[in-house]
């Protein structure tokens, strides 16, 4: 993933992706690996607001530079495909984020995602629990 940056102010995918390029990144999800074309994404974004032409090629272009679209020529036109699912998407995010952090900024992340998960509930920092235990094992059994 290049050009990823984060936006503390927004939500969802919107935090890391400008407006339009999360809306556009959800409807391809939504696909379930059909490829799309342009055409097809303004179709869809039409039915709740005007949106040209023009500005979903350059956005739907610039995911493809990002990394986060796939193409594949078909004819004049090219099909999109997500390279990622959303899931796979997020993870990335994370890692991406972590690597990015000095390490105090860990250091703080580490003890912000406990105290985020303590906050949640019980379950949640009993999840986080039983993911530290499990990947020491996949470390051990390496």
């Amino acid at each position: 993933m290049k050009g990823i940056r984060i936006r503390p102010e927004k939500r969802g995918l919107e935090a890391v992706l400008f407006d339009l390029e999360a809306e556009i990144m959800e409807f391809v999800w939504g696909q379930e690996d059909a490829r799309v074309s342009v055409q097809d994404v303004v179709d869809e974004l039409s039915r709740d607001r005007d949106v040209a032409y023009t500005t979903v090629l350059t956005t739907v272009r610039r995911l493809f530079d990002k990394g986060l679209l796939a193409r594949t020529k078909d004819g004049k036109r090219y099909l999109y495909l997500a390279r990622m699912s959303r899931r796979e998407f997020h993870e990335e995010l994370a890692r991406v984020l972590m690597r990015s952090l000095p390490p105090a900024g860990r250091a703080a992340a580490f003890a912000t995602l406990v105290d985020e998960a303590a906050q949640e509930d019980d379950q949640a920092l009993a999840r986080l629990e039983a993911m530290v235990r499990k990947r020491r094992k996949e470390k051990r059994d390496e």
